[in-house]
């Protein structure tokens, strides 16, 4: 049976959250492929929008670089698309927009096309509308990613771009003024953008009407050890374990180093890799494989799936049924390491999938996955966009992912992790400018401030997945059954009836909830 959502709402004066949003561990990924291009012998392939939607062409609308100190008048170009399929002129439609969040704004264009936009557009007659974030694809304002180009890109900036484009957008053909507050806006986002929904409706009330937040995050927080241990007890029990045994033997071998961790970090590709927090970070990826799961296949990965059942397979019939440790279960790598053989084919799974082909010409395993070195940063170009996302996590948003603090909380990744080794990179890739420093820890009150896990507002709606990873970071308990993970309502079909049936009825849901919030406005509009 497919998850569930869980659905609250803010109908009247009480709300409530939930949480999903990217990683941050983008600057990786950029140190291979500056690698990689330096030799000329590999390309890391970006996940792109592949679809043309020439029925949504790209619009404009001019922003300034500060909303609260432009004394140098300094503007930029901000990039959205909108969707009329639905829409007829005077009827009095409401304007749904989605926030693009932290990713370019075309990837959100099938959300316009058969997505929550359009799913909302063509029950309340309304106008779609896709607006991209600043900094994010081709919304550029500055002409460099260095820390003082960066100073720009924070909460409340973001917050004003999109207030400002809600007062005063005027949509190319259409002569009707859908400017808030005259007209009703429903803000839609999802992931960290759900969490700028949820915002959007707190700071500006009278322009936003409206607001579904889709696995938004509400609280920040800087030691997300939570993050894993959601996935932790959602996996497959038989992964689950494994992943377990093999974290707590791998930080066994490697507190005691020697030979013995030389050879475990061989059996991974990762031999010569220098410090131990390096190599937990690369072989936790295929947990963060999690929150790529999805009801839809155009939109999710059985990555995970593929993992969990890499992990566990036996070598031999009957092996499984010996507890992990047995020596029936171990394998000989060298002299001085024997493994179970879920380890082996934990480190298998990381090799041929993160590792193996990865890293160039004569750069050594240090060179391609070490982040110690600093000049491995030093790139400021535009297209160094991993910086971004990383920019708001050590400013504002922290949710470092790191392992339990607590020793005997069960882990799915190395203690090795810890906060300190999660947050280098905040130095390492920012030194200070001539106008800004990166704090020296990141400003979660700026965040929390704005309500937190108590977050409240009329009109405020709250949809989560129970097995999101970030849930723990929000007013939702996580007692309820297991049910959806990642922003699950955001993805659609044309056609509803053709839609799992869970998925159908949170979309009938949030089509119910919006036509009573419309009702209350064509109520209150004499009065307006």
């Amino acid at each position: 049976m497919l998850p569930q959502l869980l659905l609250a709402l803010s109908l009247t004066l009480t709300g409530v959250a939930s949480a999903s949003f990217q990683l941050a561990h983008g600057y990786q990924e950029a140190k291979l492929r500056k690698l990689n291009a330096e030799t000329g012998s590999y390309e890391q392939h970006q996940p792109v929008q592949t679809r043309q939607y020439e029925e949504f062409p790209e619009q404009w609308f001019e922003q300034p670089l500060d909303h609260f100190n432009n004394e140098t008048g300094d503007t930029f170009l901000q990039r959205y698309w909108f969707s009329t399929r639905h829409y007829t002129p005077g009827a009095g439609g409401p304007v749904i927009v989605l926030d693009g969040g932290e990713t370019s704004g075309e990837g959100r264009l099938p959300f316009l096309d058969t997505g929550i936009v359009e799913i909302l557009t063509r029950a309340t007659g309304g106008v779609g509308v896709i607006l991209e974030h600043r900094y994010y694809g081709e919304t550029q304002p500055v002409q460099n990613l260095t820390t003082d180009s960066l100073r720009f890109l924070n909460n409340e900036q973001s917050a004003a771009d999109s207030a400002h484009f809600m007062a005063n957008v005027k949509f190319d053909g259409i002569d009707e003024d859908l400017t808030a507050p005259g007209t009703p806006w429903i803000y839609y986002g999802g992931s960290y953008a759900g969490a700028r929904a949820a915002h959007m409706r707190v700071l500006y009330p009278d322009l936003v009407y409206g607001a579904i937040a889709s696995s938004g995050v509400t609280h920040a927080i800087l030691e997300d050890w939570e993050y894993m241990n959601t996935i932790r007890k959602a996996a497959p029990a038989n992964c689950s374990e494994g992943l377990q045994n093999s974290i707590q033997t791998i930080d066994s071998v490697l507190g005691e180093g020697g030979q013995a961790a030389e050879d475990l970090k061989a059996l991974f590709g990762l031999q010569g890799l220098q410090h131990n927090d390096d190599f937990g970070s690369i072989i936790r990826n295929p947990i963060f494989e999690w929150q790529s799961k999805c009801w839809n296949s155009d939109c999710g990965s059985d990555a995970f799936n593929n993992f969990c059942e890499a992990l566990v397979e036996a070598p031999l019939d009957g092996f499984g049924d010996a507890a992990y440790g047995d020596p029936r279960r171990s394998v000989n790598v060298t002299d001085s390491l024997k493994v179970d053989y879920v380890l082996q084919n934990y480190a298998s799974y990381v090799n041929e999938s993160y590792v193996a082909g990865r890293c160039p010409g004569n750069y050594t395993i240090e060179d391609c996955f070490g982040s110690y070195d600093a000049s491995a940063y030093t790139a400021t170009s535009l297209d160094q966009d991993w910086r971004l996302w990383q920019f708001q996590v050590c400013t504002q948003w922290g949710f470092f992912n790191v392992a339990p603090t607590d020793p005997d909380q069960p882990r799915i990744i190395s203690s090795f992790i810890t906060l300190e080794t999660e947050s280098k990179i905040c130095d390492l890739a920012y030194p200070p400018g001539d106008y800004f420093t990166v704090p020296s820890q990141p400003n979660i009150t700026a965040v929390n401030a704005l309500g937190g896990y108590d977050i409240t507002a009329d009109r405020l709606a709250i949809i989560d997945g129970e097995v999101d990873p970030w849930r723990p970071d929000t007013p939702h308990s996580l007692d309820a059954k297991a049910r959806a993970v990642h922003h699950y309502d955001e993805y659609g079909y044309a056609d509803l009836t053709q839609e799992p049936p869970e998925i159908q009825q949170i979309h009938e849901e949030m089509i119910a909830f919006v036509t009573e919030w419309l009702n209350e406005w064509n109520m209150m509009k004499p009065a307006m």
